[in-house]
């Protein structure tokens, strides 16, 4: 009959490692959620990119058909036109149809009408620079116009 001082009966519970294993499983998973999650920041300075991106293509436009093209930003969007028979057309080609801002995005022109014109003439330079600020959430993106047509957008 075998006699033991401790028993042979085994304590219920985890061991040390697979503690230290579910715990590595929820890092891990912890991890993938915070870098799927949206970043709100990013989000409108994409948006104010892509508005750049787009009055840069206008820019170009402007030079390669040698007449006028503007850009018009309101609070709700903005478009290009561009200067046929002395008037302003609706560019109707999909890199710069009209665009609506994303929901919950707030652009300041700087204009108290609501609505602003930057034209580019046909050697690239703009009628005025302009500043245009997308906020969203309580972060904030610029889009520069430059008098020498240049067009960037950067944070804050």
């Amino acid at each position: 009959m075998p006699i033991s001082a401790a028993g042979n009966k085994r304590e219920a519970g985890f061991t040390l490692v697979e503690l230290m294993v579910v715990v590595t499983i929820i890092g891990l998973a912890s991890a993938v959620a915070v870098l799927v999650m949206p970043d709100p920041r990013g989000r409108v300075l994409d948006e104010a990119t892509r508005f750049a991106l787009r009055t840069r293509a206008a820019h170009d436009s402007a030079i390669v058909e040698a007449r006028p093209v503007s850009v018009w930003i309101s609070g709700g969007g903005y478009g290009f036109d561009r200067r046929l028979a002395g008037g302003w057309t609706p560019i109707a080609e999909k890199p710069m149809r009209v665009e609506r801002w994303n929901e919950g995005t707030r652009a300041s022109i700087g204009d108290n009408s609501g609505r602003m014109r930057v034209t580019f003439d046909p050697t690239g330079l703009v009628d005025r620079p302009a500043e245009i600020r997308l906020d969203r959430g309580g972060v904030a993106a610029t889009v520069h116009i430059d008098a020498d047509g240049s067009v960037r957008a950067d944070a804050g």
